[in-house]
């Protein structure tokens, strides 16, 4: 058995992808231990999947051991971890900066060193901020290292201030790595292109195929009294992904609920912006829910909608979680016309494309598929013909077959 140690920024609570990954590994006779963040009252240190995947945790700073259980809920924890400095001016907020750098930079030792005594076979990074950290490790430890671009990190939203910096490591890093993969085919010919690599193996964010019969999830829980359609949203509330134009949009699609299932920096603002609108009765949030109950609600809802927006490369190379996460569910989509996204809705005749940025041909097409029943019906059957072939299912031989590539050298 070989040890295949894999290392996130994030508390792998909610990462599909990673926790695919390392199911698939594990089943293939390997032993996976994957390296992520702690938050005390919120996460364990160190637990054991029910597929054999291991977790070890470690605090994204060495007080966060010292904080009390009520403190750890995602806002409250990260703003404990790195001090906040919006409000900070002068020599205190150089010293919150200070500390904040401090705090990743002792988050990254430690992840190093949980990486090395785990004594793997293999080094596996999911995504650039924890490249460099799981080089130097696969170093220390002489093992082979394994790369997971899950983004395009030079053009992405949130990143613009680094793309220097991120591009480098990528460029000096990726090379150095014996197995790379990334998400869609435009992202795979960015990164042969751009840092002169094989291409990556493309493995989708394609969701595991899951019979959910229908229900009445989001209705039950929301208490909506009408039988309108529900248009689903899932996913992070960040910005570039077109979510205050869609609660605009509501406004000239009547007669349907909107609901937003997930969490993020930009929740506050649509929540405000639906009550500004006066759509606070028809426009509802769901906080962030299990990955094993995400797909009893997507399920529940009648119609789903991606309208991210074309504000980076990032985006622009995306077919994303959530047009898969509907598909399984056997929902009609309404999504925008990026390549990526257009391939797959086009090849399955999933819905209805939209012009990017335009709230009129949002609007348009939420109307449509609201106001017509029969055509919801065949773009749900549609999609589950198409989920037989759009899952995780259908590409983790793929997986499977670059690790024994991998582990053989």
């Amino acid at each position: 058995m070989f040890t295949i140690s894999m290392i996130v920024w994030n508390d792998f609570l909610n990462d599909a992808r990673v926790l695919k990954e390392a199911q698939t590994l594990q089943a293939a006779g390997h032993q996976v231990v994957v390296h992520a963040l702690h938050a005390p009252g919120k996460t364990s240190e160190r637990e054991t999947l029910e597929s054999g995947v291991k977790v070890v945790r470690v605090a994204r700073s060495p007080l966060w051991k010292f904080r009390k259980r009520q403190h750890a809920n995602p806002d409250a924890v990260e703003s404990a971890a790195e001090p906040a400095v919006a409000d900070r001016s002068g020599s205190r907020r150089l010293i919150g900066q200070l500390l904040s750098i401090a705090a990743r930079t002792w988050a990254h030792i430690e992840l190093t060193y949980q990486l090395v005594r785990s004594r793997p076979s293999v080094i596996h990074a999911h995504d650039v901020n924890v490249l460099p950290t799981a080089w130097l490790a696969a170093v220390l430890a002489r093992v082979p290292l394994v790369y997971d671009a899950h983004e395009i990190s030079t053009d992405r939203e949130g990143y613009k201030s680094f793309r220097r910096v991120v591009g480098w490591v990528e460029k000096t890093l990726m090379p150095r790595a014996v197995g790379t993969i990334t998400t869609t085919d435009a992202r795979a010919k960015f990164f042969a292109r751009a840092y002169g690599i094989p291409r990556p193996l493309v493995l989708q964010n394609r969701p595991r195929l899951t019979q959910v019969e229908q229900s009445t999830r989001i209705r039950d829980e929301l208490q909506l009294d009408k039988p309108w359609p529900i248009i689903l949203y899932q996913g992070g509330l960040q910005q570039g992904r077109g979510l205050p134009r869609l609660v605009e949009v509501a406004a000239s699609v009547p007669n349907a609920w909107f609901v937003f299932i997930g969490g993020g920096r930009q929740e506050g603002e649509l929540r405000h912006l639906a009550e500004q609108l006066g759509l606070a009765e028809r426009v509802r949030f769901i906080p962030t829910v299990a990955l094993s109950e995400l797909p009893y609600y997507t399920a529940s809802a009648d119609i789903g909608v991606q309208p991210i927006e074309n504000t980076c490369l990032n985006h622009f190379t995306t077919d994303s979680n959530k047009l898969f996460e509907y598909v399984v569910a056997g929902l009609p989509v309404v999504a925008s016309s990026l390549p990526e996204i257009s391939k797959v809705v086009r090849r399955y005749d999933l819905g209805i494309l939209t012009t990017p940025g335009d709230s009129e041909s949002l609007a348009e097409a939420l109307n449509t598929l609201v106001q017509d029943p029969a055509l919801r019906m065949r773009y749900a059957e549609n999609a589950g013909i198409a989920s037989l072939h759009l899952n995780w299912e259908e590409q983790e031989q793929a997986l499977v077959k670059l690790y024994e590539r991998v582990l053989a050298g």
